[in-house]
């Protein structure tokens, strides 16, 4: 995009901030979507200082569309550019580098991970209900959760060459589904929503290519279509005789809050020739401490077309964006008090814990050295504003002076996380990788094109049918651990479940409908539907039990505005905060949530159809039931 292009937009739009900024500032409200003359629609959406604008004009989306893809780009954003976003300036300057092939870069990364997610929403069922799809083979599971401990972490953690990085995490995925995942000891435990975006990544790093595995989907063509495809044996060795370790026994530290992850730039494939990995932040709940945006390290490793090894590394320097995060979260609460009002010279009433933000910053400021003289005379001028005499300045003196304290700790955020030093080569060598790379290759060589059939027909909806007569599709959600089951909806493939042609294409219309109706009742508080839909008679259920499986009762749930945060985890984690709400009056025990959506033949009696939908759910309850760590 040229220079001259992008002055021609900024022009266009700027009618349409302004008056956006105008009736904020006037009224305290401002218009959240308009379909203009031409029946182009609009939707907008404020985050702080910085107004998103989403558009169509061929009428392929619609409002809830544009709203959802305009939370998703906050989120890739963020992803981008972690806790540097809670400084405006310096977000424009990442957002806008003044060197044009920089900032190309930039935009084009930004733009091929929304491409991503928008494609994977429109075909893969666990992005369209932002849940994580395992897959369905405990045995294969489990022995690769072991190996990943045994044969990848540990000795990518003894080796020298890790250049003082540590592997936290690491998962193998087929496409967008996990075959295994394991977290180390001293790991923090990793979010269903960071996982889905760390799995993005991975998707716009490596994209699917079908022509690729074409001959080998091609072979179940001739196959009948069973719920499990014949497998080879898997050997690790000498390690299979010794004891699993508590960790390697798919233990689950999956929860469902909210993910921070961000990346510096894309890089090339470690196979093509580069060996640098990329920046993530992910949400960190550690012993003592949290940090929502803890920086990490992240190595993406192409097995085979469509097959792939995550490796998550924690930084030497991770201490320091604890504390950066710490004081961000204090001043960011000085600002807030002193934006509405409060007076100067009551410190204690603007902040009580004053004298414990002082000393933190004292030695925080100490610490980072003569190098960040601008934090230090920022720190100072707040000093002399905050803690002299009442008649020193006035409360916006020092506000703007708390104000420059939260921009410079900023910048030190940026030069430790987001600058690369030159020769900076601090991370796993070259060699490592590709060793740790052939060893996988190795101990899944015969298990390669398994695995790619088993990603097309994961879970089959023929077996169901016995039990379940009438039964078109379903979608079963855990959201208390995010994971979904489904049958497999590959309408690209020359033969499915539902035959040949247009059949599997209007099945899946009919899926895609379903969970969109279900997210709006849902949305008005809604969590219970059923309608008939022609033919076919649609279900979505929404309930709660304890650990024991027991359901619970239902009770009246909070309805969101139009243009509140949409319904999902990659949006704003909706399902956590449901179940912190359910969970106010059963403080006591441990609350799981539970969606289902079912498809069923219109024929088949109503009554017989709500009872099968508790059968079916109690049946998918116990497979999940395996977690997926």
């Amino acid at each position: 995009m040229s220079p001259a292009f992008e002055d021609s937009i900024n022009t266009l739009f700027a009618p349409l901030l302004i008056s956006c900024i105008t009736l904020n500032e006037k009224i305290s409200d401002t218009y959240t979507s308009f379909v203009s003359e031409n029946n182009y629609l609009f939707v907008l959406h404020q985050f702080g200082e910085c107004t998103y604008v989403a558009v169509n004009g061929d009428g392929s989306e619609n409002e809830d569309d544009l709203r959802r893809k305009i939370f998703v780009l906050k989120k890739i954003i963020d992803v981008c550019f972690g806790l540097v976003t809670l400084d405006k300036n310096i977000l424009k300057k990442k957002l806008r580098p003044q060197d044009t092939e920089q900032r190309m870069k930039v935009w084009k990364m930004l733009q091929s991970l929304l491409i991503t997610y928008s494609h994977l929403r429109e075909e893969d069922q666990s992005f369209l209900v932002e849940a994580v799809e395992r897959l369905i083979h405990p045995q294969l599971c489990e022995q690769c959760i072991e190996f990943l401990d045994r044969q990848v972490v540990q000795q990518i953690n003894s080796s020298m060459e890790r250049a003082n990085e540590e592997v936290v995490h690491s998962f193998i995925l087929v496409h967008t589904k996990l075959l295994a995942f394991f977290s180390s000891r001293n790991a923090s435990s990793l979010r269903t929503s960071d996982l889905l975006l760390l799995i993005l990544i991975a998707q716009d790093l490596y994209p699917s290519d079908s022509d690729l595995e074409a001959q080998t989907v091609e072979d179940l063509e001739n196959a009948p279509v069973t719920e499990e495809v014949n497998a080879p044996e898997l050997s690790l060795g000498a390690h299979e005789e010794e004891d699993s370790v508590e960790s390697s026994l798919c233990t689950s530290q999956l929860t469902n809050s909210v993910i921070q992850v961000a990346e510096e730039t894309q890089q090339p494939s470690l196979l093509s020739g580069s060996s640098a990995p990329k920046r993530v932040f992910l949400d960190a709940s550690l012993k003592d401490n949290y940090c929502p945006m803890m920086p990490h390290n992240m190595y993406c490793l192409s097995l085979w077309p469509g097959i792939s090894l995550v490796l998550l590394t924690k930084m030497s320097s991770s201490h320091v964006a604890v504390s950066l995060y710490q004081l961000l979260d204090a001043f960011n609460v000085l600002e807030a008090k002193l934006s509405d009002g409060q007076e100067l010279g009551h410190s204690s009433r603007i902040y009580p814990n004053m004298p414990d933000l002082r000393q933190r910053m004292e030695k925080f400021v100490k610490a980072v050295g003569v190098q960040k003289r601008q934090l230090q005379s920022a720190w100072l001028d707040f000093k002399n504003k905050a803690f002299s005499k009442p008649d020193a300045g006035s409360s916006q003196e020092l506000l703007q002076a708390c104000r420059n304290v939260k921009s410079q700790l900023c910048l030190v955020y940026q030069q430790y996380f987001l600058l690369k030093p030159a020769g900076d080569s601090q991370h796993l060598s070259l060699n490592l990788q590709t060793k740790i790379l052939k060893i996988v290759q190795e101990k899944l060589m015969d298990w390669k094109d398994f695995l790619l059939v088993k990603s097309k027909r994961n879970t089959t909806v023929i077996s169901y049918l016995k039990d379940f007569p009438g039964l078109i599709h379903f979608i079963y959600v855990d959201r208390t651990v995010g994971q979904i089951i489904a049958p497999s909806l590959n309408v690209s493939e020359k033969s499915t479940e539902l035959g040949k042609g247009p059949l599997a294409s209007f099945i899946k219309s009919k899926v895609w409908s379903l969970v969109g109706m279900g997210r709006r009742y849902l949305q008005k508080g809604y969590t219970t539907l059923t309608f008939r839909d022609g033919d076919y008679y649609c279900c979505y259920f929404l309930w709660f039990e304890n650990e024991s499986g027991y359901k619970l009762p239902v009770i009246e749930l909070p309805v969101l505005s139009d243009d509140s945060a949409p319904i999902g985890i990659l949006t704003g984690d909706y399902y956590r905060k449901l179940l912190r709400y359910y969970g106010k009056n059963h403080s006591l025990e441990v609350i799981k949530c539970f969606e289902l959506l079912t498809i069923h033949l219109g024929v088949i009696p109503t009554e017989f159809i709500i009872q099968q939908c508790s059968d079916l759910a109690r049946r998918l309850w116990e497979p999940s039931r395996i977690p997926i760590l």
